[in-house]
């Protein structure tokens, strides 16, 4: 197979950064973007943090309270998706002037396939150094950027010199350049395999590299043999420009554990609404819901059903969601900490399914009333339409 030259290009800490350059005071300062922490008693996670604030060990993902413990004279800041939806798009317009081969993976990062463009742009490193220079002149922001023959090896190699790295992968030096990594940065391998590699002497990707593939099935099944490719730099995958989502889904986490039903109804209606909402504005129905319960012990449940008709109406949702809150197993004085609705397995709107969505006049007033309160929301504001039930309660994320 004829080598490929494909860029991984990964925006540094970008919800921070872009924080940090519409205001120019936070710049060398801690900066994290996610929930209230409240004094260090809030309930939510870190959407990002800033370079500043990882040398505290503070991670996305991580309890807000558990941040504010670490780095109290942080600045913390609220989301703005509007803003951050903004700058991404612009990002996104300077990777489309050297192919049409972009594959998001998320807001801030991306996958080009620049195979057969080297005459018109030159080499791939080149190519990158080009990208990150036009992407801070034109934004402000500074990106990292991995080079290699496939998507594997270049994500990994974006990853190491941040910020502003630029890291060269290039054909024939794969096992060299993953041979003193750790086993961890393979994908798949999470604390668990992580733990039974070590048990077997495997703590490097080069120790993994030096089993024999059959070895490794016997041992680890089929993800053995996954494994083993991934040792060696092999990944065929394509990039795949315009990835239609497979799920699209909100939740929330109630500011305080809550234990009347009624709330935790409105709370899942709210999100159901969201939800719905998204669907209509992406042209997708779903024919599946899944809902997500977690209490005040961090126990989680997940349920899932497919729906009778594909659709992207909030009632056909909720009513699926109230079915599914059923199956959650009962617990005398449980309190809920989270609940969320992801819509599944779905389909664009047009791809025949119309004769189910406009099957009776009361679906198409519904229909009718929902993109009509659509309309209303983006010309006025989230909360200038809310459902009487749904007062009391956020929208979720």
């Amino acid at each position: 197979m004829s080598s490929r030259t494909i860029l991984h290009v990964d925006l540094d800490a970008f919800y921070a950064s872009v924080e940090q350059l519409d205001r120019p005071d936070l710049r060398g300062r801690p900066v994290v973007v996610g929930a209230d922490p409240k004094g260090g008693r809030g309930r939510g996670v870190v959407a990002a943090a800033s370079y500043e604030a990882r040398r505290y060990g503070i991670r996305s993902a991580m309890p807000i309270s558990e941040a504010w413990r670490r780095c109290p004279h942080a600045v913390y800041l609220r989301p703005r998706p509007e803003r951050y939806a903004e700058m991404s798009r612009r990002v996104f317009r300077i990777l489309q002037r050297y192919t049409d081969r972009v594959e998001p993976l998320s807001i801030d990062e991306a996958f080009l396939d620049l195979t057969g463009c080297e005459r018109l742009f030159g080499p791939g490193e080149a190519v990158a150094r080009r990208i990150q220079q036009a992407v801070r002149r034109e934004t402000g922001l500074g990106a990292s950027v991995g080079v290699a023959p496939n998507k594997f090896l270049a994500k990994i190699a974006s990853d190491l010199e941040k910020p502003g790295g630029l890291v060269v992968v290039r054909p024939g030096e794969e096992e060299r350049f993953l041979a003193l990594l750790p086993v961890e940065r393979l994908w798949g391998v999470g604390p668990r395999t992580a733990e039974a590699l070590r048990s077997v002497g495997v703590r490097t990707i080069g120790d993994l590299a030096r089993w024999r593939r059959g070895d490794l099935e016997a041992r680890f099944g089929e993800a053995g043999a996954h494994l083993w490719d991934l040792a060696r730099g092999r990944d065929d995958r394509p990039v795949q420009p315009r990835r239609e989502p497979k799920s699209l889904g909100a939740e929330v986490t109630f500011a305080g554990d809550v234990a009347d039903p009624g709330r935790v109804r409105a709370a899942l209606l709210s999100l159901c609404d969201r939800v719905a909402e998204r669907l209509r504005n992406h042209g997708f129905l779903a024919r599946g819901v899944v809902l997500k319960f977690r209490d005040e012990t961090f126990t989680t449940w997940t349920r899932s059903a497919p729906l009778e008709e594909p659709t992207d109406l909030a009632e056909d949702l909720f009513g699926a969601v109230t079915r599914l809150l059923g199956r959650v197993p009962r617990r005398p004085g449980r309190r809920v900490r989270l609940v969320g609705v992801q819509a599944i397995r779905l389909v664009p709107r047009l791809a025949g399914v119309q004769a189910n969505l406009f099957g009776s006049e009361d679906r198409e007033k519904r229909l009718r009333a929902a993109r009509a309160g659509d309309a209303v929301r983006k010309r006025f504001g989230r909360r200038a339409l809310v459902r009487a039930a749904c007062l009391r309660e956020p929208a979720g994320g």
